[in-house]
């Protein structure tokens, strides 16, 4: 009966919003890993036997998930350990590392990372290898209880394993997978990376002993499926202590998502990227706008949202610069309108914009060359244009060859939001002729 009361009671409005904001941003942030993957049985299938028999038979492997961004590559071992460690045995004996290439940037800092997430820092001490082979081989040997078949197997989780190619002779990799194919140790090497070609990377010492075992994920998602995600990210759970507020929030969800300028923002968001990830960072600034006054997401809220993830970083970069850098711009906008893309430098450029102030006869951007040099440098600093590949660097500064970063749209966009832009420079940049 208790249950029953508090299932109907009402609570106030403030108080509903506060659980709300609680409930999606924990879902949003914390990436919580789904009850199953759908469309991947076969890759849980496949990984989960992988695994098994290294923590449960000691039989060493090692195997590639490859998949663009966003495809579920770490949603899928993330699954498969969590049913592994839920059998008894695997989840006495096997241990894991993780390590990833934008952390562990070299040998010798993912060796100390192997060594501290093992526990070892003890056993190690002061003591000295003469080689990486030496040093892993002596942690392997320490996590040894006796004879092989009670030594205690270790899986190796290494993403952005690409990154771990381009190490120095790529020792680690070649450590690890020669540990794995020698069967030294129990060991498990599972690498995660967006690359197709990643095999190409790797030495022929090192591709000879691995195992060539690959799994695939493709995201098939279609965008019906898109919107049922969208759905079900912004739905409150059964269990909301107001049935009432919970009972109009869900419906305020299926409005919105049947709504026609909502699903052109997540039609233009599902073919730039389906990452669950990018869908948060969409969906939670429209949470951030719910409050005690308007206990729901408006269309207008999306909107919003839409237009700030798909914002123009270069574009945005344009609204802060001075009136001559912007004039640089767009005279080597007309350059590559005439010359259909050809490399400039600073002299065309200068000379473009010399013609723009005859044509005007107006003093007031009149620089001097020294002026115009430094602010054609703080162009190339914000990567706005960049040096032309291969050219010389003892060429003088006036004649090295550029390339501009920005293509004629993002350039007028940017100036229809250029606070208070001349109107000359205005007709200038949308003059078809320079």
């Amino acid at each position: 009966m208790s249950k029953r009361k508090v299932r109907d009671s009402h609570l106030p409005v403030g108080e509903c919003v506060s659980q709300v904001q609680r409930i999606l941003r924990e879902r949003f942030c914390h990436q919580r890993l789904p009850d199953r993957l759908e469309g991947l049985e076969a890759q849980h299938k496949h990984l989960f036997e992988l695994l098994k028999r290294t923590a449960v038979h000691g039989e060493s492997n090692s195997v590639l998930i490859v998949g663009p961004r966003g495809a579920g590559k770490s949603a899928l071992l993330g699954c498969v350990l969590r049913e592994l460690l839920q059998e008894t045995e695997a989840q006495r004996n096997l241990l894991e590392v993780r390590l990833n290439g934008l952390l562990q940037t070299d040998d010798r800092i993912a060796l100390k990372e192997i060594t501290r997430q093992l526990h070892l820092e003890n056993v190690v001490g002061d003591k000295v290898f003469g080689s990486f082979a030496e040093n892993l081989a002596f942690l392997l040997e320490a996590l040894k209880k006796g004879d092989r078949s009670s030594s205690r197997p270790v899986l190796f989780v290494l993403d952005e394993f690409d990154l771990f190619a381009h190490h120095k002779n790529q020792t680690l990799l070649y450590n690890l997978l020669d540990v794995s194919q020698s069967a030294q140790a129990p060991v498990a090497v599972v690498g995660l990376t967006c690359r197709l070609d990643v095999l190409e990377l790797l030495e022929k010492r090192v591709k000879s002993r691995f195992s060539h075992r690959q799994i695939h994920l493709l995201s098939s998602l279609t965008f019906p499926q898109y919107l049922q995600r969208v759905r079900a990210q912004l739905r409150l759970p059964d269990d909301f202590p107001d049935a009432r507020f919970a009972q109009d929030w869900n419906a305020g969800v299926e409005s919105l998502c049947g709504d026609k300028s909502v699903e052109e923002v997540l039609q233009r968001h599902f073919n730039s990227n389906r990452d669950v990830r990018s869908l948060h960072a969409l969906l939670m600034p429209c949470l951030s706008r719910v409050s005690a006054s308007q206990p729901n997401i408006r269309p207008a809220d999306v909107l919003d949202a839409g237009r700030l993830c798909l914002a123009d970083a270069k574009a945005n970069v344009l609204h802060g610069l001075s009136i001559l850098e912007l004039c640089l711009i767009i005279a080597m906008k007309h350059l590559n309108d005439v010359y259909e893309g050809e490399p400039f430098n600073l002299q065309m450029v200068h000379n473009e914009f010399k013609k723009f102030l005859q044509r005007k006869s107006n003093s007031m951007y009149n620089f001097e060359q020294p002026v115009v040099m430094k602010a054609f440098e703080h162009l190339q600093q914000l990567e706005l244009i960049r040096p032309v590949d291969g050219s010389a660097s003892r060429t003088q500064r006036e004649y090295q060859l550029m390339r501009l970063m920005l293509d004629h749209s993002q350039v007028m966009e940017a100036l229809q939001k250029y606070p208070q832009c001349p109107t000359d420079i205005n007709q200038w940049a949308m003059s078809a002729f320079a």
